[in-house]
């Protein structure tokens, strides 16, 4: 039996192999549901990523006009088409968009990263997102 704690893509294949051949006596149901319960956290990560990116560019496109350029349309797609993904993916991730803290958190990743992209101060940023989720979302939507 491979060690969870030694090679876990070797243990994952080896739980995969017993569950598939009905070998249920053999399965390391403890790790198994911590890493089920992983996943959540994963997809959470990924989409508070993207939505941090995707906001940090929409923040330099208003605060930066005169540095607008094709790299950060594409950036700013990219990102939209992945977050919508995400959703799409896992429905449930729409809690965390209705959540007020997660939107805090979101917000201070984006500042972190919108000042370390820009040279600017915290301070020249709001200190709320100024959008809505529909307007950051919409492919329309470009902040001016």
């Amino acid at each position: 039996m491979q060690r969870y704690e030694s090679d876990v893509i070797a243990w994952a294949n080896e739980q995969a192999a017993f569950i598939r051949s009905g070998q249920f006596e053999l399965l390391d149901l403890e790790h198994i549901a911590d890493e089920i319960a992983d996943v959540g956290k994963s997809e959470r990560r990924e989409l508070r990523n993207r939505m941090a990116v995707l906001l940090a560019h929409l923040l330099k496109w208003q605060f930066q006009p005169e540095r607008r350029g094709n790299s950060w349309q594409r950036t700013i797609k990219t990102q939209r088409k992945e977050v919508a993904e995400c959703i799409a993916d896992t429905p449930s991730l729409k809690v965390d968009v209705a959540n007020s803290e997660w939107w805090e958190k979101v917000w201070a990743d984006t500042l972190i990263l919108a000042t370390k992209e820009t040279g600017f101060d915290f301070e020249a940023f709001p200190e709320e997102c100024p959008w809505e989720y529909h307007e950051i979302v919409d492919v329309d939507f470009w902040p001016e």
